[in-house]
């Protein structure tokens, strides 16, 4: 198929062609050998089928034909796909001396506004966008040659910079959305919009909010993103109803996870604070003394460092707004489970949902709720005061998990142990609660030692198995502990499985074998002796060994028979008894030294009931 355009005949002149009245296209359509040609109404002549479209106007319209568009039409009028708000800035298409011209009219009426020099070519030097803004705005009114409407209403045009600073003027934001852009770091059309909610607002009084907001909260440059891990871990344990401070601060992080770096740029400064004051423009209306500062100051008594406030207020944004009355009743109700102004500080770091309205509801339901339970409050609030994330858990979904753990015989008094020890314990889902409960009898233990299990290290239960659990088998399993000696290894020191490798077991193995030990000689003695990884190698195995060694003067293989030696206080048990012997110059093994109570050495070794503990020499 193919077809042709029949041009109709076009009336010219020097600039203005008309518009033609008729187009006549014609297909012409080549026929399938295959198919037999049939005539029928559409195609009256199959053997020549044809097919033609004609277009017609009823007026004869004159249009500028292909007139070329101004530099300052393509600069007003971008592309869909322009460069972003914080892309490089693109070079300007205007003359050098045009440039320059604007930016000592923009310096000069920064400072008539209120800034000072320096602040103002701050912000003159990062403002290239409303910069251009104004030198595009001058040059489309000069190519459209519309400045007599302005000398019509009285005002006078001078040379380009005096149109620069007129056009700046009529903008009406006397400054700040220069400003936004320059100094705060907002894309011009953010800043445009911010600037129209502060429209009452001066320059000067501008410049000193973002001022101390940003030395107050943004002053640290970055925090390895664990204020973005904080916000998906909130968001994760939220199942409660919610009030709208805390609807806007989810559709607040909505905003930032949707853009690159996601919710990490929460530990970003400059980039979070862009982004809070996008969405809540309002920030910038506070009065400072009445209201920002007592605040700051409040937080500061209870306990918040400064440089722990931005955690605050970019995961609870709208608290800022709250009145400090209320804030203060909110903070005090904690004490009904223990929690002091103190506490409640720390708490406010990790979660500072917890003054919003609904956690502040629900923290009276799940009061309620282990009151039931007969869990005494004083282990409710020491598990508020470790994890308050768990405030904002249903009650039903706490319901789940209590009766878990009830299964395994943990309940009133030493479910309230359990929950202070490890309350995120309470925000794990059921069957991931009884998937470490199947991992633990897998290695050999009943329903009854797995609670007696639990009570002791609930931090077990409440590990992940792949990335904790399976890892300290391994390394059981790399020193030479065999998978039968673990269940008499972990029921005497279940703390072992949730010690750290990389920063605990590891540095502990080796110093020991620097001291002589072999790995073979450690395995045998963990398998005997299981909390001997878990002691500090500052406060208890250097300077124990250290004893051994130089004052005792006996062999570090020594201990391989009797690591046990290590559980005892230096200074009221081994000292004590070495001088003892010493001066009764006799040689006895560890065992034979530590091993007895004071009673049974005094009579063996003294010869009396009782034992005298001589000064050392």
């Amino acid at each position: 198929m193919y077809g042709c355009l029949i041009p109709p005949t076009m009336s010219s002149s020097s600039k203005f062609l008309s518009m033609p009245t008729t187009f006549t296209i014609t297909f012409r359509l080549s026929s399938s050998p295959n198919i037999p040609a049939i005539p029928s109404p559409l195609l009256p002549n199959p053997s020549n089928p044809t097919l033609t479209l004609s277009l017609y106007l009823n007026h004869k319209p004159r249009i500028q034909f292909l007139q070329k568009p101004s530099k300052t039409h393509q600069n007003l009028h971008r592309p869909l796909f322009s460069s972003p708000p914080n892309s490089p800035t693109p070079p300007p298409d205007h003359q050098p001396e045009q440039i320059i011209t604007a930016q000592e009219a923009l310096l000069e009426l920064l400072q008539e506004f209120g800034a000072s020099e320096a602040e103002a070519t701050v912000v003159l030097s990062n403002s290239p966008r409303y910069l251009r803004m104004l030198v595009d705005g001058v040059v489309e009114l000069d190519e459209l040659g519309t400045w007599g409407e302005w000398e019509k209403e009285g005002r006078e045009l001078g040379g380009f910079k005096e149109k620069v600073r007129l056009m700046a003027k009529e903008k009406g934001d006397n400054g700040k959305v220069a400003f936004l852009e320059g100094a705060v770091g907002l894309s011009l059309s953010s800043a445009m919009n911010v600037a129209r909610h502060l429209s009452a607002e001066t320059l000067p009084g501008l410049i000193e909010k973002v001022n101390y907001v940003k030395k107050i909260f943004f002053s640290d440059s970055s925090d390895g993103g664990l204020i973005g891990k904080n916000a998906r871990r909130m968001m994760m344990h939220l199942s409660i109803p919610i009030d709208e401070d805390l609807q806007q601060t989810l559709s607040f992080f909505e905003k930032i996870a949707a853009r690159r770096g996601g919710l990490d740029m929460l530990g970003s400064g400059d980039a979070a604070f862009r982004c809070l004051i996008e969405s809540f423009p309002r920030l910038l209306l506070l009065s400072l003394d009445p209201h920002v500062r007592p605040f700051v100051e409040y937080l500061e008594n209870i306990g918040v460092p400064r440089e722990c406030m931005r955690n605050i207020f970019l995961l609870f944004p709208p608290v800022i707004f709250c009145n400090i009355k209320v804030i203060k009743t909110r903070v005090l109700a904690f004490k009904e489970v223990g929690v002091e102004e103190k506490d409640v500080g720390k708490m406010l770091i990790k979660y500072p949902w917890i003054i919003s309205t609904s956690i502040q509801e629900n923290f009276k339901k799940v009061s309620s709720f282990f009151e039931s339970e007969k869990v005494p409050k004083m282990s409710v609030g020491r598990a508020i005061r470790s994890w308050p994330h768990i405030l904002g858990c249903s009650t039903s979904m706490l319901t789940l998990m209590v009766e878990e753990i009830g299964e395994l015989g943990i309940r009133n008094k030493k479910l309230g142990q359990v929950i202070s020890k490890s309350p995120q314990l309470l925000i794990r889902k059921p069957q991931e609660f009884l998937q470490v409960v199947s991992f633990v009898e897998d290695l050999g233990f009943d329903k009854e030692t797995v609670g007696s299990i639990l009570g002791r290290c609930p931090e077990i239960f409440a590990a992940s198995i792949a990335k904790t659990l399976n890892r300290k088998l391994e390394f059981l399993a790399s020193i030479g502990v065999s998978k039968p000696h673990l269940p008499r290894i972990i029921k005497k020191y279940p703390e072992l499985l949730v010690a750290d490798t990389d920063r605990t077991l590891l540095p502990r193995m080796n110093y020991l074998m620097k001291k002589g030990l072999s790995r073979r000689d450690i395995a045998f003695m963990v398998r005997k002796f299981s909390p001997l990884l878990g002691y500090s190698i500052e406060e208890v195995l250097s300077p124990k060994l250290e004893f051994l060694i130089n004052t005792m003067e006996k062999p570090v293989t020594d201990l391989v028979g009797y690591p046990r030696y290590f559980s005892y206080s230096l200074e009221k048990r081994i000292k004590p008894r070495y001088w003892v012997l010493k001066g009764r110059n006799i040689e006895c093994s560890l065992r034979e030294m530590l091993a007895k109570n004071d009673e049974e050495f005094a009579e063996v070794y003294m010869g009396v009931g009782s034992m005298l503990v001589p000064p050392p020499p």
